[in-house]
């Protein structure tokens, strides 16, 4: 984050359970970062956002609902939440095979990020991730 710019508040957006919402996901991420003046970290984070939006849409979101996308500028860093109503506690493979389909997600995330987790929230839960020194 630019040392000249001031703290913003936190940017959200929700999504409907659509193909579409994970590109748009990464454009709104994007956009905030930018603003922001986040450069060091931007594709990392973005990164991020677009698997645990699939992974939302995928695993969180019944059908009917959507997920909601929420960015906040912390300290140095950028944290990102997912909230969405679907159940379940996401978990990192211990040990993705090569011809695993999924799974990979959130394994990218434990290594991009510098602390990731999950929190319930009613109904549902929130996956998180935060990156500083962006």
């Amino acid at each position: 984050m630019n040392s000249e710019t001031p703290p913003s508040s936190p940017r959200e957006r929700f999504y409907r359970r659509e193909r579409q919402s994970v590109p748009a996901a990464r454009v709104f991420a994007r956009e905030v970062l930018a603003d922001w003046g986040v450069r060091g970290r931007a594709d990392d984070v973005v990164l991020c956002v677009s698997e645990l939006a699939t992974n939302a849409l995928v695993h969180g979101v019944p059908p009917g609902r959507g997920f909601l996308l929420r960015l906040l500028s912390c300290g140095d860093g950028v944290r990102v939440e997912v909230h969405d109503s679907g159940d379940g506690v996401p978990a990192v493979p211990l040990d993705p095979g090569e011809s695993d389909e999924g799974g990979r997600g959130l394994l990218l995330v434990s290594e991009l990020a510098d602390k990731w987790g999950v929190a319930e929230r009613e109904p549902g839960k929130v996956v998180w991730f935060e990156v500083g020194g962006a």
